[in-house]
């Protein structure tokens, strides 16, 4: 048979007696004849325990010892999974992302994985057993342990594929697969069989949380066949592909929605070549991620620009702006919170005009004022009040014939 790469996640692992069931389900693999390499979560919650204990010692906790803290939680599900599989009679190896050669920039709580050296991996598999990883860690060239940042095991599964060449990489969650809609928000919304990687991609940037956006983006690029699925039952999952087949007439795949979002207006920048360069170029240079940008302006002189931020990162925006005013050159800035971001998803838009004037039609019918507006070739997004977010999402899954009542397959494999 062939090998593949498993993820299963934090609620996946939750409990000693979910671990002995992902052991079960590993087992029922090689009892196949796979080979298997399997990424692993930090158990629950017990990242943020690890985060809230830090905070209760320093505000400001050293970057460099959050990741010494942090990589103990997935070494702790490594372990125990092991152990597991012991118990049951099947050999497992338990490694930490460093031994299992993954090798990242010297960026301590968002590294991004440089490489992967899968010498060990591929000797462990060959005296038979199931390789267990820590996901979301790794090892930079000066030897300093690192963190991905938050989703990051997702990606080490991904980039573990890639590197092993792998049938196929399973990400185990605690939902069946890729939904129309947050199924929680939407009790319509149907699970999709199959999407493209960029229809995948632009749901996971725009709020839809099955999958992190970096671990799309290796996929894509590293042709890494994807899937879904529920670590609590057998259901199949959904397939994430370089093409998908689309159901004649389908523009729509998906509605996503971001509720971290907060929209920050710089008044009176001069309006001067360069003058977007300068400000944007501040923002970056403090780690500030900027999304939708708008600029308006209102005589030959000034202009003012609107962009969104994660609502997290509001403060460190307006900090960063207030202590840059003189060289900026702005007259003051305004910002709104409690907004979210909600978007329609679908590779079909390309060729069908008039998808984004039906977006606006159903949010004014709905009388959902509209913020900001984006669009790309297969996503258009507005920035809507947050108290509108379910009305909204229900209303467009709704328009765009998404509901389960009206369609029972969305793709069809």
């Amino acid at each position: 048979m062939g090998l593949i790469v498993q993820k299963y996640g934090g609620t996946s692992v939750g409990t000693i007696e979910r671990i002995l069931r992902v052991a079960d389900r590993i087992i029922s693999y090689k009892e196949e004849g796979h080979d298997l390499v399997v990424v692993v979560s930090a158990m629950g919650k017990s990242t943020d325990v690890l985060v809230d204990m830090a905070k209760q010692i320093s505000a400001y906790p050293s970057e460099r010892e959050m990741d010494m803290l942090l990589t103990t939680g997935e070494q702790v599900s490594i372990a125990l999974l092991a152990m597991a599989l012991h118990s049951k009679g099947y050999d497992a190896i338990s490694l930490t992302g460093w031994q299992a050669g993954v090798t990242t920039e010297a960026i301590h709580g968002r590294a991004r994985i440089k490489q992967i050296d899968p010498q060990r991996i591929q000797a462990e598999l060959g005296r038979g057993r199931v390789v267990i990883v820590a996901g979301f860690q790794g090892l930079s060239d000066e030897g300093e342990i690192t963190t991905l940042g938050r989703g990051g095991s997702d990606t080490s599964a991904v980039t573990l594929a890639a590197s092993l060449n792998a049938d196929k990489c399973e990400i185990f969650t605690d939902v069946s697969g890729v939904y129309t809609a947050d199924p929680r928000m939407v009790p319509a919304a149907s699970k999709l069989n199959t999407i493209s990687y960029d229809e995948m991609l632009e749901l996971a940037n725009l709020g839809a949380g099955v999958l992190h956006p970096r671990s799309v983006e290796a996929a894509k690029k590293y042709k890494v066949r994807l899937v879904v699925r529920s670590s609590f039952t057998a259901e199949e999952g959904t397939y994430v592909e370089e093409v998908a087949n689309m159901e004649t007439g389908r523009v729509v795949s998906g509605v996503a929605h971001d509720e971290d979002v907060a929209k920050v207006t710089v008044v009176g920048m001069p309006a001067k070549v360069g003058t977007l360069s300068r400000l944007f170029n501040t923002l970056a240079d403090n780690q500030v991620n900027v999304d939708i940008i708008i600029q308006s302006s209102y005589d030959a002189a000034v202009t003012n620009i609107s962009f969104t931020v994660a609502a997290d990162d509001l403060k460190k925006a307006l900090d960063t702006l207030e202590n840059n005013k003189a060289e900026l050159g702005f007259e003051k800035v305004d910002f709104e919170q409690n907004l979210t971001k909600v978007s329609i998803v679908g590779s079909g838009m390309v060729n069908n005009p008039g998808v984004a004037a039906e977006m606006f039609r159903v949010l004014a019918e709905k009388e959902i004022s509209i913020k900001m507006v984006s669009t790309s070739d297969i996503k258009v997004s507005c920035v809507i009040p947050a108290g509108q977010t379910e009305l909204a999402v229900r209303s467009l899954h709704t328009a765009y014939g998404l509901d389960v009542a009206e369609t029972a397959v969305v793709h069809g494999l």
